[in-house]
């Protein structure tokens, strides 16, 4: 199907799908009422994946969605991709996905087969989690869009949120990232083919086994890194946390070619959009520019980011590197509150 179709060429407005600007979300969030529930565990003020709601004692439900235009040109790998997107978000906050629904904008100028590839896609990657997919909502769009509504289970007692991170804790990246810069670059018909290989099983990849792994420790802090960048993340769990983050840019894994690519100048706009909101509170140190673009580059269904105890770092990166499929790598520390919010060493 990719090879008649370039299904990126019809993602007119949003680019490579990257989120709304976090100066637009903040301005919208801050006048929006603020809803009360005892039982409302996590809502949306510190920015958090998912939302958490406690149903008893011992049981609390996640509730997220996500969707975006395509950003490779494949139906079926889009389908998976945007599924495993959502899904993140119920990881990411310690969960289980159980239920999710399927989300749709779909033109009618393209073939029902491409739209068929798309739900099998997603469909799949729903079943791999031990979900079920039961239905949807669909609209006629001049762009395709896809993605789900996801709701998981996960003990309330055990819930990760991005609030947390403790001075002395380091953190912990489960993906490597460039995702942002390798679409940019499909989009232009510039990405190397081993580049656009590795960027798909990034993103295709759930982070479920991560979590797996990650459950049997003490997660201070986490989040999975999306929209928002490397650095937007680590601001969000930084500030709701009451710390500063130091990044190590040099350890922070990247996707093959995607830093040449980004010399190139093939960097998304999205990256700028999170320079431009978030720049003011990173000190970026003597870290090069282009370095500085990956560490701002909009991720899709990227890793989970995670703040432990320093002295469970080595058991956690032999497990991560025995039971997944990605390169994670320790990024990071966490530090008292300073001046600056994250800083690049």
């Amino acid at each position: 199907m990719s090879e008649q179709i370039r299904l990126t060429r019809y993602a007119k407005r949003s680019g490579c799908g990257a989120k709304l600007g976090p100066q637009v979300l903040e301005r919208v969030l801050q006048d929006l009422p603020v809803f009360e529930d005892r039982n409302l565990l996590v809502g949306f003020e510190h920015s958090d994946d998912a939302a958490v709601y406690r149903v008893s004692e011992d049981l609390a439900m996640i509730q997220t969605l996500d969707f975006f235009p395509p950003i490779v040109d494949d139906p079926y790998t889009y389908g998976q991709i945007a599924a495993a997107n959502a899904l993140s978000d119920v990881y990411a906050m310690g969960g289980e996905p159980k239920v999710a629904l399927n989300i749709v904008g779909f033109p009618s100028f393209l073939p029902v087969e491409v739209l068929k590839e798309i739900l099998a896609g997603g469909a799949d990657k729903v079943k791999e989690t031990g979900a079920v997919l039961v239905g949807g909502h669909s609209i006629n769009n001049e762009e395709p869009l896809y993605g789900l509504a996801v709701s998981g289970f996960v003990d309330p007692a055990r819930v990760w949120k991005n609030a947390g991170a403790r001075p002395g804790d380091m953190l912990i990246l489960t993906k490597q990232i460039g995702s942002g810069v390798i679409s940019t670059s499909i989009k232009g018909e510039l990405a190397p083919e081993e580049s656009v290989r590795e960027a798909i099983k990034v993103m295709s990849t759930l982070n479920k086994d991560a979590a797996q792994v990650l459950r049997h420790y003490d997660v201070h802090a986490a989040t999975d890194v999306t929209g928002f960048s490397l650095i937007g993340h680590s601001l969000e769990m930084a500030g709701a946390s009451g710390v500063s983050i130091r990044l190590f840019a040099d350890k922070v894994p990247l996707i093959r070619g995607a830093r040449e690519l980004a010399e190139s100048g093939l960097v998304p706009s999205g990256a700028y959009r999170n320079r431009a909101f978030a720049e003011g509170k990173v000190d970026h140190g003597h870290v090069s520019r282009v370095l500085q673009d990956m560490l701002y580059d909009p991720q899709t269904s990227g890793g989970l980011l995670v703040s432990v105890r320093d002295r469970d770092v080595p058991d956690i990166m032999h497990a991560l590197a025995a039971q997944t499929q990605t390169k994670a790598a320790v990024v990071g520390s966490v530090h008292e509150a300073g001046q600056k919010s994250v800083y690049l060493i």
